[in-house]
């Protein structure tokens, strides 16, 4: 599942942030997450060139897979599969935009290798 960072529900899952960077206006001590996951964020020289940039998207996607897959990537990306085998967890991002964001990108590749 996938949620907006500035969002509160009431927990039945595990709320995952998983931006590089801190939700500008979000308080931390008002945060209403368990983990902060920004090393499986993509990383601050892909971040900067998308721009959340709706015609970079698709090339986004493709370099984003590129950095979870790489191998430096993988420990990280199996301490975030431990937490999701532990129940339901959702993946909250900072940005404006609800279907091109990592998080999207993040939570199918989670899924396609499960």
């Amino acid at each position: 599942m996938l949620s907006s960072a500035f969002t509160t529900k009431p927990k039945r899952k595990t709320r995952v942030l998983v931006d590089r960077l801190w939700p500008r206006g979000l308080r931390k001590d008002k945060a209403d997450l368990d983990l902060w996951a920004k090393d499986v964020a993509p990383s601050n020289t892909l971040r900067r060139w998308f721009d959340h940039k709706p015609e970079r998207w698709e090339e986004f996607e493709k370099r984003y897979r590129a950095e979870l897959a790489a191998p430096e990537t993988q420990p990280r990306i199996e301490a975030l599969r431990a937490v999701t085998r532990k129940g339901h967890v959702t993946l909250l991002y900072a940005a404006r935009d609800e279907s091109m964001n990592n998080a999207v990108v993040l939570r199918d590749y989670l899924r396609k290798r499960h």
